[in-house]
């Protein structure tokens, strides 16, 4: 796969400036089909990190006192810089990681979407008041936190850099991006984004780097007192232990298992869509992915069988093919902890489709999708997160059973409810242990609705207000309106 435009070497930017690391260490990056490197990536340390975060500190009382309709209409130019580089956006996307080039436009057109919607929802939010009688009147004021550290996953990594920085510059927030060091290439393109805005210098900082020093100096930072993390749950543990030291805020959206729960009395041909897509788009790599497909019994051979046709006639291929369904995995790394949960799957459960690369593609890091039915509830791929294109099905007898087993997991991010009972719809949705639920649906989200998991799948909500909510503090104001009756303590009777 070739493609034009690649930079040399991505660098910094700091303080509205592109700069190499301040000992001048880089790391090479490389494409997923090829495992070439194609370009060096400035190494972020902590000197990086100071100069990154005291340049936000500078810009952070002028970008803070900007009235929200000011910030609005530069959230919105971000938008439209960003939809004038659509197609080189999503070209850099796929080749970075290996998405389907038709997928990665979707992540482009959201991305610009994000910065729209928290446009407007700065200018309408308002604030609390509560009035006493007339004795008091009290209001709320929000103040932005101050400068937001936003750490970033590799899977569609410039949709949830977006994600992440469309909120907190509406907050009055300035910030340190540190993108995942698997998938830099996109984030290149934020500077000059940014840049034909008119973001002012400062407002936003980039710095590269690995995650446990880069990040790691980002996390300890002590004028950084807002953590902003998407990514694995170790990870997220090991970055919430950090910031206690600080006390800092954090927001966690951290792994998940979803369960999809398939009742015989569901639209079975609706159900096999959602399924297939929801764990097999994005190359399987998302965090919301149902990879646990519990059926009822009377439909599990049925439904299995059909599942696996459909993941043997998933089109693997290129990811700059429009044709490609699934793509090649994001990184060599990650490629071999994906088939060694294969080859674990082997042992536990009954393969009945993929496992194996396409004999079409002898290089690169390509799986065909893979099912494994008759799971128990103590195997691994039933209970680790695997992050790639394999899905493991186990059947249920009974209502009771499906819940028992959709909560079987330290997981707890989505899950998808399939019964042409409604009644029975809300009762399983109440009673799984997901942040997000859907019923007859697959994965369609409404940016003004929470986004955030329970148990090991995060700590914390983004998502509309909710965004708005983390990256500013709420000071409340009580004022006085008549006489003050205060008892006089001390006072001469």
């Amino acid at each position: 796969m070739s493609i034009d435009n690649l930079p040399p070497a991505i660098q910094h930017w700091i303080g509205g400036e592109s700069v190499d690391s301040a000992d001048g260490r880089t790391f090479p990056v490389a494409d997923p089909v090829t495992n070439t490197p194609y370009a060096n990536a400035a190494a972020g340390g902590s000197a990086d990190v100071e100069r990154a975060v005291s340049a936000a500190g500078s810009a952070f009382p002028a970008w803070s006192s900007l009235g929200n309709r000011d910030r609005a209409n530069i959230l919105n130019r971000i938008a439209d810089a960003i939809e004038a580089r659509h197609e080189r956006l999503a070209s850099f996307e796929s080749y970075d990681t290996g998405l389907p080039i038709t997928q990665a436009r979707g992540q482009a057109r959201r991305a610009a979407e994000n910065f729209r919607y928290f446009a407007d929802v700065i200018v309408a939010l308002g604030e609390e008041a509560f009035r006493q009688g007339d004795e008091q009147f009290s209001y709320v004021v929000r103040r932005p936190v101050g400068v937001a550290g936003l750490i970033t996953p590799w899977n569609t990594p410039f949709m949830l850099e977006s994600w992440k920085l469309a909120p907190a510059l509406a907050s009055g927030c300035t910030l340190v991006l540190k993108p995942a060091e698997w998938t830099p290439l996109s984030a290149s393109l934020w500077p000059e984004i940014f840049a034909e805005a008119g973001v002012p210098d400062g407002v936003v900082n980039i710095v590269h780097g690995l995650g446990e020093e880069a990040g790691q100096a980002l996390v300890d930072h002590p004028d950084v007192p807002l953590i902003s993390f998407t990514g694995s749950t170790d990870t997220g543990r090991h970055i919430i232990r950090s910031s206690a030291q600080h006390l800092k805020t954090t927001s966690m959206e951290l792994g998940g298992k979803s369960p999809a729960v398939v009742f015989a009395d569901a639209d079975l041909e609706a159900a096999l869509d959602s399924v297939v897509f929801g764990v097999f788009s994005l190359n399987g790599e998302r965090c919301t992915a149902g990879s646990r497909v519990l059926v009822e019994r009377p439909v599990y051979e049925e439904f299995t069988s059909r599942l696996a046709e459909r993941a043997d006639a998933v089109r693997v291929g290129p990811p700059s093919d429009p044709a490609t369904e699934v793509g090649a995995l994001v990184h060599p790394e990650h490629y071999e902890r994906v088939l060694n949960y294969v080859e674990i799957g082997r042992k536990e459960a009954r393969l009945v489709a993929g496992g194996t690369r396409p004999a079409h593609l002898p290089d690169g890091n390509y799986l065909q999708p893979t099912v494994f039915a008759d799971v128990s509830r103590d195997a691994r791929i039933f209970q680790e997160e695997i992050f790639g294109p394999v899905v493991a099905v186990a059947a249920f007898d009974d209502e009771a059973e499906a819940i028992e087993l959709a909560n079987a997991t330290q997981f707890g991010l989505a899950a998808y409810i399939w019964t042409s009972n409604l009644k029975r719809g809300h009762r399983i949705a109440h009673a799984v242990e997901s942040g997000m639920i859907w019923i007859n649906s697959h994965n369609v989200r409404d940016l003004r609705a929470p986004f955030g998991g329970v148990k090991a799948s995060g700590v914390g909500r983004e998502g509309g207000a909710h965004s708005i909510d983390f990256y500013t503090e709420s000071k409340i104001v009580h004022v006085a309106l008549g006489e003050v009756h205060t008892p006089r303590f001390g006072a001469a009777s």
